[in-house]
C-alpha cells in the first residue's frame, strides 16, 4: 500500500545537526512584515538560535543586514517570509551554497510555503531538536549557447520558452538526448520540474506531478495543432531547443528572463544537485493540493 512517508524514507528525512543559525528573507515591497520579523527573531531566540536578515530585505524594514551570499555562508538554515514566489527566488540565489530553506507564508496557504506564524512557536520547538525532514526537489539545469558565449541557467519552477510578441507565433524545435523529437508551433513550451507542475505548467494544462519525483515534463502553451500533448520525461534524459524564427524569450521561474537569437540553443536537464526545502514531519502533499485546488468540494 502506497504511503507517502515510506516514499520519503529514501530521501534525507531527518537533519540532526544543532541549528544556531538562521538567515531570513522577506518578501520584496512589503515593509508591513517589520513586526512579523521581530515576532520571528523573538520566537527563535527564546530557542537559543540567532536570527540574522539579508540586507535588501533588512534595508526595507530599516534593520542591519547582512550580504546574501555571507548570509547563506554563515548560516545553518535559510527562512522566507512571503510566498512561494519569495522561497523560489530565495532558493535560486541559495542554490551553490546547498543550504536548506523553508517558507513562512504572510498570506495564504502555497505549495512550498506552509508554515504560518500562528504556528511558528511550535515548528521552532521541533526544529531545535531536530524534530522535522528535509524533501529534496529536482532543479532544472540550463546552458544557453551561442557561438560567443554560454550562458548558465538554474530553474526551481519551470523554463519558459516562448514568443517575444503577442502578435506572432514561434517554432521551437525540440531534441531529446541528440535526437529529434519534435516542433511545437504556439506560443511556446513550458519545461517543468515536479515542484513546478502545480504552476504555469498545470495552467496549461500539463500533469500535475509528486514533488519528489526524477522526471519532467514539456508542455506546449496554446500549440496551434491539437495533436501537440504535454510529455513526460524521465529524469536522466536531456532536451535541447531551438528555433528558425529571429527571436525568442527564455523565462526562469516567472522571475528572470534571457533573450533568444536564431542560431542559439537551449540545453536542459536535470541538475544532480537538488534543492533541500524543509518541511513539518506531518506535511503532506495531497492536503496541500486538496486545499489550494479545491479537490474534494
Amino acid at each position: 500500500m502506497y504511503n507517502e512517508e515510506n516514499y520519503l524514507n529514501k530521501e534525507v528525512i531527518l537533519q540532526k545537526n544543532m541549528i544556531k543559525k538562521v538567515g531570513v528573507v522577506l518578501r520584496p515591497s512589503t515593509p508591513e512584515l517589520k513586526s512579523n520579523f521581530f515576532q520571528l527573531q523573538e520566537v527563535f531566540n527564546s530557542h537559543g538560535i540567532e536570527i540574522y536578515i539579508d540586507s535588501i530585505s533588512g534595508a526595507m524594514i530599516e534593520v542591519m543586514g547582512m550580504e546574501f551570499d555571507l548570509l547563506c555562508q554563515q548560516c545553518d538554515i535559510l527562512i522566507t517570509l512571503g510566498g512561494d514566489g519569495t522561497l523560489i527566488s530565495a532558493a535560486r540565489r541559495s542554490y551553490k551554497y546547498d543550504i536548506p530553506i523553508f517558507g513562512i507564508y504572510a498570506g495564504t496557504l502555497g505549495f512550498l510555503a506552509d508554515v504560518s506564524m500562528d504556528e511558528l512557536d511550535e515548528f521552532v520547538s521541533n526544529l531545535a531538536c531536530g524534530n522535522y525532514r528535509i524533501d529534496e526537489r529536482s532543479v532544472l539545469e540550463a546552458r544557453v549557447v551561442n557561438n560567443s558565449k554560454e550562458i548558465q541557467i538554474y530553474a526551481f519552477n519551470d523554463i519558459v520558452f516562448t514568443r517575444p510578441s503577442i502578435s506572432s507565433m514561434i517554432h521551437v524545435e525540440t531534441l531529446v538526448d541528440n535526437k529529434a523529437f519534435n516542433t511545437y508551433y504556439g506560443d511556446g513550451v513550458i519545461v517543468s520540474t515536479p515542484t513546478g507542475s502545480t504552476a504555469y505548467n498545470l495552467s496549461a494544462g500539463g500533469p500535475v506531478l509528486f514533488p519528489l519525483t526524477k522526471v519532467f515534463t514539456l508542455t506546449p502553451i496554446c500549440p496551434h495543432s491539437l495533436t501537440q500533448r504535454p510529455m513526460v520525461l524521465p529524469g536522466e534524459f536531456s532536451i535541447e531547443m531551438k528555433t528558425s524564427d529571429c527571436k525568442a524569450l527564455i523565462i526562469i521561474d516567472g522571475q528572470d528572463m534571457h533573450e533568444f537569437e536564431k542560431g542559439d540553443s537551449l540545453h536542459i536537464k536535470l541538475s544532480p544537485k537538488p534543492i533541500r526545502l524543509i518541511h513539518r514531519n506531518e506535511f503532506n502533499y495531497f492536503d496541500v493540493l486538496k486545499e489550494k485546488l479545491g479537490w474534494g468540494d
